[in-house]
């Protein structure tokens, strides 16, 4: 068998199971380090010049702070939530602008601001089991 075949299955199989007993908060979580992790990717995919690769991967980036902006609860806390729903909506136009572009400062942007927001969560995460 293939190492790396082998390698990418028990990827899947433990990336499902920790999803599967992962609590909401911890879901999150995952998310945005998957889109660090796009962000990262896409990166070195301008760097060797693989521009469908990079393509790829700022899409997957694009597709994952779209499912962390449909998670948010506008419907119950608009007011709360508006100014995160525009920093994703901004990451997200910035993205599409980065990957038109190569651009990777634009990359370094949104991973930046990606992970302040990430940040926080995490700050939220530790209060809410420390309580």
């Amino acid at each position: 068998m293939n190492p790396m075949l082998a390698l990418r299955q028990y990827q899947k199989v433990n990336g499902q199971a920790q999803t599967s007993e992962a609590s909401p908060h911890r879901l999150v979580q995952m998310l945005m380090q998957g889109g660090l992790d796009r962000i990262a990717q896409a990166k070195g995919a301008i760097a060797r010049n693989d521009i469908a690769q990079k393509g790829v991967l700022i899409g997957k980036a694009i597709g994952i702070i779209g499912g962390l902006r449909e998670g948010l609860d506008l419907e119950n806390q608009a007011e709360v939530l508006a100014d995160l729903d525009g920093l994703y909506a901004y990451m997200s136009k910035r993205l599409v602008e980065a990957n038109a572009d190569n651009d990777e400062g634009i990359l370094n942007e949104v991973a930046r601001l990606l992970l302040t927001v990430k940040e926080g969560w995490d700050t939220i995460g530790n209060q809410v089991t420390d309580v």
